[in-house]
């Protein structure tokens, strides 16, 4: 169809259709603490579309609304397909899912990563998703034994000097 038969919003009005936030097709793991976030959210995200309703006559928080509905959507899928996974509930001496590993690198310099879900993951804090190449590399791992890291930067070695899980 030509674009001269399809309305474009006049300079008052928004585009209606806002594009959903993208679910990935792989499953949500998420550690309690994870979940708890993912709690919190939704919470947060429902008392901000509570406090946007009332304002009919606002076009920014209308279209402000409109984003709060798109990612309490998300959240809500979030939530719907996490599958929670107790750290102390795995095996203390492989890394899996959950695991807090303390990596010595090639020149000895130490390195802590935690392995968490998608939602949960904070490179700046040292938590790694668990769909990462970091984490892919580590799950499995035991103390003592060398991984690979493969990195766009060229191949990492790194040793696993301890392993341990949240407990609680």
């Amino acid at each position: 169809m030509s674009r001269a038969f399809v309305k474009e919003p006049d300079g008052d009005e928004f585009a209606d259709e806002l594009p959903e936030r993208p679910q990935h097709p792989i499953p949500n793991y998420v550690t309690p603490a994870g979940f708890a976030a993912l709690e919190a959210q939704r919470e947060a995200l429902i008392e901000r579309r509570d406090e946007l309703v009332g304002d009919d006559q606002n076009l920014l928080d209308k279209e402000h609304l409109k984003h709060v509905e798109r990612d309490l959507r998300y959240v809500d899928g979030r939530l719907e397909h996490a599958v929670l996974v107790d750290p102390a509930a795995q095996d203390p001496e492989e890394v899996a899912f959950g695991a807090i590993v303390e990596v010595a690198d090639e020149d000895d310099a130490r390195h802590s990563y935690e392995i968490v879900g998608e939602d949960e993951s904070d490179v700046v804090n040292g938590k790694v998703s668990w769909i990462s190449p970091l984490a892919r590399a580590l799950i499995g791992a035991r103390v003592g034994e060398p991984v690979t890291w493969q990195r766009p930067a060229g191949d990492l070695e790194l040793e696993i000097t301890a392993i341990r899980y949240r407990t609680g």
